[in-house]
């Protein structure tokens, strides 16, 4: 039997403890997400309601089939900077007329939909996931294009949102755009290079230049419909290639026009699939707050895996990884989880050909993040722990098949990489409340700053400040503490969001459904050297 025991006591006080302050962590999480929901405020909110318009989750949910999950991406955008948190727009996955789309829509609400830098990182990481995985491209559009006192960090690389659409139509990937008020300036290239528009009676306004621009730079007197209202797109232009009488209309030929794109996943889905044999509101109890003391990671795969079934790969060597075969909501995926913490040479030897057997059994791989790194010392240097790491790094960015990372502990230093960290281009990345990331745990890094101090101080012969050292040890501390932490790194978009433990299945399995609109192919050969 391959079904996993699990010795987790939902009875016991680590347990207990380790599920409030999970709890306490969520709560925290919850009030940020809610700051993002709330969008401009009360104030902007009551006014755009006035105006007779939906809001953008109102939108939204009129727009996905009914009763069907909505999978939102890094809500947390611009968390901790001095923008709205969420960005000013909201991107996600959702079903419209049977068909998994990703989905952009400004939020009018925060400073007029204006873009700001955030806003492009956000939207650009949108566009990136929708032609990872082929997904058809939405765009709900209200915006009066870019936050002008944040022109010099927008206007230039923002070339790229046009770019992308344009990339994406010519991958053959369908491109809609929905106008429901202002898409001006650079903005109205995106109704431009959509290959479906939209536009709104008496609402949409699509225009280069807007009426008081055009007379400054003109001379000539011009009003907002003549110039680029829905009508005269519609009529005179040919921009708008439906003409709706209002939002909920432009929302039901937008699910019109999709079920009209023919658009085909290259893998049919899953038959049903056996639920976990432990109860998902148990993952809250399996991760320390305290990083440093260990947990099974087997504990968290036997209760996101169909039926607890995980065939262990190589159980007996390298065991502070566990790689092994798995499904997921039907879908088959190689699980690499780390157990105890710190990867040797044995545990990069293992992931390394574990990842080259997922690619050549076309296998999307998921990885488990828990890790301070890989293991330091003169013994494992002498070991050859650098080259067994960059073998095992190696393997990771070269493999073909899709990766998902879910951070829920400690991803630190190399270790980070070699786990299929951001910059390894996993398809998905999510964090739980509990994960922290950083170059090293704040202790160890102040410790080292402290070391090269001090030894600095004696090469020069002078004496060492013992005070001051312990005031800069605190400070690193707290810093690298509070930038580690996952709403730190949610806010800069180092991951698509943080989720509730409990939710872990359902978001993979969103995942795995939306990647598997593409093809599933991994490598064969082309890793590179291994240094042996």
């Amino acid at each position: 039997m391959t079904v996993l025991a699990s010795a987790l006591d939902p009875a016991g006080a680590d347990y207990t403890a380790h599920r409030e302050a999970m709890l306490a962590k969520l709560g925290e999480l919850e009030a940020e997400h809610a700051k993002a929901l709330a969008g401009g405020g009360e104030k902007y909110v009551e006014r755009h309601r006035k105006r007779g318009k939906l809001l953008v989750r109102e939108r939204i949910e009129l727009l996905l089939d009914p009763d069907t999950p909505f999978l939102e991406l890094s809500p947390l955008a611009a968390w901790g900077s001095d923008y709205p948190v969420g960005a000013s727009v909201v991107t996600g996955i959702g079903v419209i007329s049977g068909v998994e789309c990703l989905i952009s829509a400004n939020d009018p609400t925060v400073r007029g939909g204006a873009s700001n830098p955030w806003t492009l990182k956000k939207s650009l990481r949108a566009h990136e996931i929708a032609r990872a995985n082929r997904l058809p491209v939405v765009s709900l559009v209200e915006s009066g294009g870019a936050d002008l006192p944040s022109q010099k960090e927008i206007f230039i690389p923002g070339g790229a949102m046009f770019r992308d659409l344009t990339r994406l139509s010519a991958e053959g990937i369908p491109t809609i755009a929905v106008v429901f008020g202002n898409s001006t300036a650079g903005g109205a290239y995106i109704p431009g290079m959509s290959d479906h528009v939209i536009m709104v009676k008496e609402r949409s306004k699509v225009f280069l230049g807007g009426p008081p621009l055009v007379k400054m730079a003109t001379g000539e007197e011009s009003d907002d419909e003549s110039l680029g209202g829905a009508e005269m797109h519609a009529r005179t232009s040919g921009l708008a290639d439906y003409f709706a009488t209002d939002e909920p209309d432009a929302l039901r030929q937008a699910r019109r026009v999709v079920a009209r794109l023919n658009w085909r996943k290259a893998h049919s889905d899953p038959g049903p699939a056996e639920p976990p044999k432990y109860d998902a509101e148990e993952l809250l109890g399996i991760v320390p707050s305290d990083l440093k003391v260990p947990f099974d990671p087997r504990e968290v795969i036997a209760r996101i895996v169909d039926g607890s079934d995980f065939d262990e790969f190589k159980p007996l060597y390298g065991r502070s990884l566990a790689t092994g075969w798995a499904a997921l909501h039907g879908y088959p995926v190689g699980v690499l989880a780390n157990a105890q913490g710190v990867l040797f040479s044995e545990e990069s030897q293992k992931a390394a050909q574990f990842i080259q057997l997922a690619n050549q059994r076309d296998i999307p791989l998921l990885f488990l993040h828990n890790t301070t790194g890989y293991m330091v010392g003169r013994d494992y240097e002498q070991g050859g722990i650098i080259k067994h790491g960059a073998m095992m790094i190696n393997a990771v960015s070269n493999s073909r098949v899709p990766h998902l990372s879910v951070l829920i502990g400690a991803s630190y230093g190399a270790g980070h990489y070699g786990m299929c960290g951001r910059a390894y281009d996993p398809r998905f990345l999510f964090a739980w409340p509990s994960a922290k990331s950083a170059v090293m745990g704040p202790q160890q890094l102040a410790g080292v700053m402290s070391i090269v101090a001090r030894q600095s101080a004696a090469a020069k012969g002078q004496p060492y400040d013992e005070e001051a050292d312990a005031a800069l040890r605190a400070m690193v501390e707290q810093q690298i503490e509070s930038e580690s932490l996952p709403l730190f790194l949610s806010g800069r978009l180092y991951d698509d969001g943080v989720i509730d433990p409990r939710d872990t299945r359902t978001v993979l399995g969103l995942c795995l459904s939306a990647l598997h609109t593409a093809p599933v192919e991994g490598a064969r050969g082309g890793f590179g050297v291994f240094r042996m």
